[in-house]
């Protein structure tokens, strides 16, 4: 078995008009020859990823999911623009092929990009790729660099200041998280209110203003295949914006889960930060703070609102899963992980106020991950 991510069956009712796709990509690409072959990957649960292999290329067709979508969200136009125009300055961008805004082909936008060949570092790493405590911390290491690198790109140089609104852009976070938590709550979740008021007491002025991910986890880089510790691509550019590198970096570690967290985040773990050689939550912001000039106040704050993020962005999946509009058995029990989240910040919150209101959670230099 390979190493290198694979793709598999396409999901029941989600499969894909390939003759129709098809037509419209031999119009924008000449050289395409015969049919592609099609198949789907697992790991997004926000749009949908295919794979076209036709005899000369292969190539990732990206659109949205079928059903209700919250406002902005699944813009298929500005995530292929935004790496389009990244390219030039952030290699790691996959290289975009053609934009569909043609509601005739598939009734949606969607782009197509060069497929990138590598390893995906999922929930679990490839049984046959066994690294080093060493090699994993290389790893580790060099995503969360690739990470800086991204929050150090001149975004003017790239013709992206209008990629977002800039200042101000954490008291606008923590207000439209909010609103989409409270939109797209069932009956099954917690209401979150003590953590809402807690956010919107201890919201800070925003660091600095750079081009930030948004979604930035190890399934959404590329490894190379002969040097499984090089990162060669970063993928799911839709909710890149400009914005605060904190806030970027405390949701991160909203999926990063440890190996003494609880049964509920360990059992929801989707990348392989638990492995021999990881660095632990603090570590990893004291890395970053150690590679930029960037000084944290509060840092709790950003690692709250990180999980209460992804609580949103759970939430607004299980919605569509609860109301009938998608039927992907994964997103069944993701109601469960709410729950997690929900008390994880609360942990938080508590750990801050016994600590008399001020903060004292910035790493120290003495936890930065010692040289093996």
């Amino acid at each position: 078995m390979s190493v290198l991510d694979q793709s598999g069956l396409v999901r029941q009712g989600e499969e894909l008009d390939v003759v129709a796709v098809d037509r419209w990509l031999k119009q924008q690409l000449s050289d395409l020859v015969g049919t592609p072959k099609v198949t789907q990957y697992s790991g997004g649960a926000s749009n949908w990823t295919y794979r076209l292999q036709y005899v000369n290329r292969d190539l990732i067709l990206r659109r949205p999911p079928v059903g209700t979508k919250a406002a902005g969200a699944h813009d298929m136009v500005r995530e292929h623009n935004i790496q389009k125009m990244l390219k030039s300055v952030y290699p790691a961008v996959p290289e975009m092929v053609a934009l569909c805004e043609d509601a005739g082909v598939l009734g949606c936008d969607f782009y197509v990009m060069e497929h990138l060949s590598g390893i995906i570092p999922r929930a679990n790493l490839p049984r046959e790729l066994q690294l080093t405590s060493r090699q994993t911390r290389e790893l580790c290491l060099n995503v969360l660099d690739q990470l800086i690198a991204l929050h150090q790109v001149d975004y003017r140089a790239a013709g992206l200041e209008s990629l977002g609104k800039g200042e101000g852009y954490c008291k606008r976070q923590v207000n439209g998280w909010i609103e989409r938590y409270r939109k797209s709550r069932t009956w099954n979740v917690p209401s979150f209110r003590k953590v809402m008021v807690w956010l919107m007491a201890h919201t800070p002025s925003d660091s600095r203003t750079c081009i930030i991910h948004n979604d930035w986890r190890f399934d959404n880089v590329v490894l190379s295949a002969r040097e499984p510790t090089r990162v060669i691509g970063v993928l799911d550019w839709e909710m890149a914006t400009l914005g605060d590198p904190l806030m970027d970096l405390g949701s991160m570690l909203a999926y990063w889960v440890q190996p003494n967290d609880n049964f509920l985040l360990r059992a929801a773990r989707r990348q392989p930060s638990h492995l021999p050689g990881m660095l632990d939550r603090q570590q990893v912001v004291a890395y970053y703070l150690s590679k930029t000039d960037i000084r944290v106040e509060n840092w709790t704050f950003y690692e709250v609102f990180g999980l209460f993020r992804l609580a949103g962005i759970a939430q607004q999946i299980y919605f569509r899963y609860h109301h009938g509009q998608t039927d992907n058995p994964a997103f069944r029990r993701i109601w469960l992980f709410v729950h997690a989240l929900h008390w994880r910040c609360l942990q938080l919150i508590r750990k801050s106020a016994r600590e008399d209101g001020r903060n004292r959670v910035q790493p120290a230099a003495s936890d930065l991950p010692q040289s093996e």
